[in-house]
C-alpha cells in the first residue's frame, strides 16, 4: 500500500473523530495522523497518498486552523501525489453551504499537480447547494454527524472501498 498521511482540521473534535476512524480503517499508525494546526506544510512530503480533512463553519467557512495551512501546502508542487478529501457539514442548518470547505480546499489544491480521487454521488444525501458538488458529485466524502451520524460508518465504508484501489 503507497504511504498514507491524513491531515485534518477539528474545532470540536468531530473531523478528528472520522480521521481517526479512517485510519483504523485503512490502518495508517497515529503518527501518520496530522492536526493541521500543529504540522508543517513540508510534512505532506512523506506521503503518496494525503487525506485531507475539514468541518465547514458559518456560510462556508475552512474550519479555522486550515486558513493559515492551505495555501502553504497550495504552494508546493504535488505532482503524483494522490488526495482524498472529506468533510463535515450541517445540511439542516446549512444546507446551502454543506461541506463547502471540502470544495474550497479541492479548489485551492487544483493547480498542484495533485490527483483527486474519492467522488462521491450526492443523490443520497440532503442538501440545496454545495461548492464541494459539481455535475451530481461531491469531489470527497461528505459527512453530516448533526442529522445523518447513523450513515456516517457505512458512508466511510463505501467510500474507502471505492478508493482502495487507487491507493492499494
Amino acid at each position: 500500500m503507497k504511504s498514507i498521511g491524513i491531515f485534518y482540521g477539528s474545532s470540536s473534535g468531530t473531523t478528528e473523530n472520522i480521521a481517526n476512524a479512517i485510519a483504523d480503517k485503512l490502518g495508517v499508525a497515529s503518527a501518520d495522523i496530522h492536526n493541521v494546526a500543529d504540522a508543517s506544510p513540508e510534512d505532506v512530503n512523506k506521503y503518496e497518498v494525503l487525506i485531507l480533512g475539514s468541518s465547514t463553519w458559518g456560510a462556508g467557512d475552512l474550519q479555522d486552523d486550515w486558513f493559515d495551512y492551505l495555501p502553504k501546502i497550495a504552494a508546493l508542487d504535488l505532482t503524483g501525489k494522490i488526495v482524498a478529501l472529506f468533510g463535515c457539514g450541517d445540511s439542516g442548518s446549512f444546507s446551502d453551504t454543506f461541506c463547502d470547505a471540502m470544495g474550497t480546499i479541492h479548489n485551492e489544491l487544483a493547480g498542484t499537480g495533485c490527483r483527486f480521487i474519492g467522488e462521491v454521488d450526492s443523490s443520497e444525501y440532503s442538501f440545496d447547494a454545495s461548492t464541494a458538488c459539481t455535475d451530481g458529485k461531491f469531489v470527497g466524502l461528505a459527512l453530516d454527524e448533526v442529522n445523518e451520524d447513523s450513515l456516517t460508518e457505512g458512508r466511510i465504508d463505501a467510500w474507502l472501498e471505492s478508493i482502495k484501489k487507487e491507493i492499494g
